[in-house]
């Protein structure tokens, strides 16, 4: 299918960078005057007020602006549209840190069109960094470009990843990262999906992997990773399938895709 005009791709930027910028000014501010915590799907899936007033915000200001495009959100303010856009919101990706006041929480929002990620904005609403991407025209960091590490050398990379909230699978996962432990420089564990993608497109780590994730966890980072040179794809190899995401630089993706499997990362999915 043809591309998205330049134009409409620019515009499409153009408003999530500004809805990124308001629900982060929402967000920063909730964090200092306080909030309501309550649980999702486990004890340890928290949702705030926060969360809520940054997706109701959001949502509203994308209805009003373009009422014929989809939303999917994750607090399930979502609408079915008839454009051929789609967009993906994650009202606050970290909200475990947010309430803890641990700063690497960030909303992010994810742009398609028929069907392929075009555009991404993640602002992290602790420190005020925005990083943003659309295709074919680069990633950049508060307006600086920035590219994946670069980094070929297994044993020297610096990996990220997290983890699910279910207990079983979460102990499944632990014993993948013991025995990547050995083969690695280090391993992070940020507790933002979209931060880490942000990460791997800016070098602060060179590869990141976790699953499952949703649609809203990495559409937005997605198109950063690869308009800052690096490649997205999933754990076992080939694209993204139920929430399964691994994104690294290009030379470290056949090692580490390997070690994966051969640390059992794929065994462990859902």
């Amino acid at each position: 299918m043809p591309p998205a005009p330049e134009s409409e791709l620019a515009a499409l930027l153009a408003l999530a960078r500004e809805l990124a910028a308001e629900a982060g000014a929402l967000v920063a501010a909730g964090a200092k005057a306080g909030f309501a915590v309550a649980t999702k799907s486990t004890a340890t899936d928290m949702v705030t007020e926060v969360d809520r007033a940054s997706e109701a915000l959001i949502v509203g200001r994308l209805r009003a602006a373009r009422p014929s495009d989809a939303i999917v959100a994750e607090e399930g303010a979502g609408h079915t549209g008839t454009s051929g856009v789609c967009w993906y919101i994650d009202p606050v990706d970290g909200t475990t840190n947010f309430v803890y006041g641990y700063p690497h929480y960030a909303v992010s929002i994810g742009v398609e069109v028929d069907g392929e990620r075009v555009a991404g904005v993640v602002h992290n609403a602790a420190i005020g960094e925005t990083f943003w991407a659309a295709k074919g025209q680069g990633a950049f960091l508060d307006g600086r470009p920035i590219h994946v590490s670069g980094k070929a050398d297994l044993p020297t990379a610096l990996l990220g990843t997290g983890f699910g909230y279910e207990p079983g699978f979460r102990a499944r996962q632990a014993l993948v990262v013991g025995r990547l432990l050995g083969r690695v420089r280090d391993l992070r564990r940020s507790g933002s999906a979209a931060l880490d993608l942000c990460s791997v497109a800016c070098g602060r780590i060179d590869a990141y992997y976790e699953q499952p994730l949703s649609s809203w966890d990495y559409s937005a980072g997605d198109v950063i990773v690869r308009e800052a040179g690096g490649v997205v794809e999933s754990v076992g190899g080939g694209p993204i399938a139920r929430g399964s995401v691994l994104a690294t630089s290009p030379a470290l993706l056949t090692p580490l895709r390997a070690l994966l499997r051969e640390s059992g990362a794929v065994d462990t999915w859902p």
